[in-house]
């Protein structure tokens, strides 16, 4: 291998994409045997992988679906949130954060992040809530599991506000036995991450999960729902509606119509479609497998990233600490005092040396769909502060060590030009 000092860029130009999908021949066998086994859909390997993950995430139940997008929108809708309601939600994340809310009805209200910290402020949690306010989901960014302790505290400082939904509906029966505005987690990239002991999964009231083609964890598309167990309420009555949410309010699913005589259903509500196939959950058996080396192989690319960012006084997350082990999904970096052109040619020489790199991320209330519901980047100050000079680097288990040096060497020599 090339020392650091010694490398140079004629001799060991690179191309390194920013997050490939870590697909080993076990994951291709898998789906060949899917394939071959004539059932593709909703099945029993997708059963398989819930069963599994809920052992991984130390929960009673896991749903597994097309995506994390459609688990955050379903785990709003099995608590009867819609139309009327509030939701608090960071301004510091990517869409979909923000618009599983907006798909059930209810009404957004964004959250500045803590000045230089990727974390929502927990005091204007507390400050925003309301008589209308039905939930907060907190974003678990980077595979770092936030202060859910805090969070939290927060809900609970604002509980003679709460007003569970009326009625004997599961959504309702869910808000009445909770008694307090719900906690949802957003884990998109935090599967296998921890705090305090507990794994992403056990923490929240409802989380979901990604399993897309660029998180740690694939399915190529796909995600999950799980839950903490609810006093008074059924794990396999939500289970169940989760079901029906995810394949049309179709009373069984294809697995269950194969059984003798069973071919007659019914269609209890005009609902959506978002099921996994079996497709997908071969993928996903097979990664679940692998997935501890994978997460070892992360922290040892962070662990030589956190000493170059030391070493250039570069600001960055920290993924390991006394109370936490991170899933290690992204690395970000911050450059102080470097302006937003600035940080977009760093991000254009590190291109030039065959090294994508992206930003994670922009404010939702600087995007056009959310300006014109009203939102202010101006009202967020430390969510842009954190933006505007933020470049992150490749992380992933298909780079070799070659290739973490190689983008070591290279960032260092471009910061240096500007620090």
């Amino acid at each position: 291998m090339i020392g650091l000092e010694k490398m140079k860029d004629v001799e060991v130009k690179k191309s390194i994409p920013f997050s490939p999908p870590d697909i080993s021949d076990s994951e291709i066998a898998e789906v060949i045997q899917v394939l071959k086994s004539g059932w593709i859909t909703t099945g029993p390997r997708t059963k398989e992988l819930e069963k599994r993950l809920a052992e991984f995430c130390h929960t009673s139940k896991v749903v597994c679906l097309n995506s994390a997008t459609a688990a955050e929108e379903l785990n709003l809708r099995i608590c009867g949130i819609g139309p009327g309601d509030e939701v608090i939600v960071p301004a510091y994340t990517y869409t979909a954060s923000a618009s599983a809310v907006i798909h059930c009805g209810a009404k957004v209200v964004f959250i500045d992040s803590q000045p230089d910290s990727i974390e929502m402020d927990y005091d204007k949690v507390a400050l925003a809530i309301t008589e209308k306010t039905k939930a907060v989901i907190a974003v678990d960014l980077g595979g770092i599991i936030i202060d859910y302790d805090k969070l939290y505290a927060a809900v609970e400082s604002k509980k003679n506000l709460f007003k569970a939904k009326e009625g004997s509906d599961l959504g309702a029966r869910i808000q009445q036995a909770i008694g307090r505005i719900l906690v949802f987690s957003d884990a998109a990239h935090a599967l296998g991450a921890r705090r305090k002991g507990k794994r992403a999964g056990e923490i929240a009231d409802f989380t979901d999960f990604s399993f897309h083609a660029v998180k740690n964890f694939t399915t190529a598309e796909g995600g999950a729902s799980t839950w903490k167990d609810i006093p008074g309420i059924d794990n396999e009555e939500i289970y169940h509606q989760f079901q029906l949410y995810s394949l049309h309010g179709q009373s069984k699913d294809a697995l269950a119509k194969t059984q003798l005589g069973a071919w007659e259903y019914d269609i209890v509500g005009p609902w959506y479609k978002c099921n996994m196939t079996d497709i997908m959950a071969g993928i996903g058996l097979k990664q679940l497998n692998r997935y501890p080396e994978m997460l070892a192989r992360r922290r040892e690319i962070i662990e030589k990233y956190d000493v170059m960012s030391d070493e250039l006084s570069i600001k960055h997350l920290f993924h390991y600490t006394e109370d936490s082990i991170s899933s290690g999904h992204l690395y970000l970096t911050r450059v102080p005092g470097i302006s937003d052109q600035e940080r977009r040619e760093i991000i254009i020489k590190l291109a030039e040396r065959g090294i994508s790199t992206n930003v994670h991320y922009k404010p939702l209330p600087m995007m056009t769909a959310y300006k014109e519901m009203g939102w202010k980047i101006k009202d967020f100050p430390n969510a842009y502060n954190y933006y505007v000079n933020l470049i992150t680097l490749p992380l992933h288990t298909k780079l070799s060590d070659g290739d973490v040096d190689y983008i070591i060497y290279n960032f260092k020599k471009i910061i240096r030009e500007y620090v």
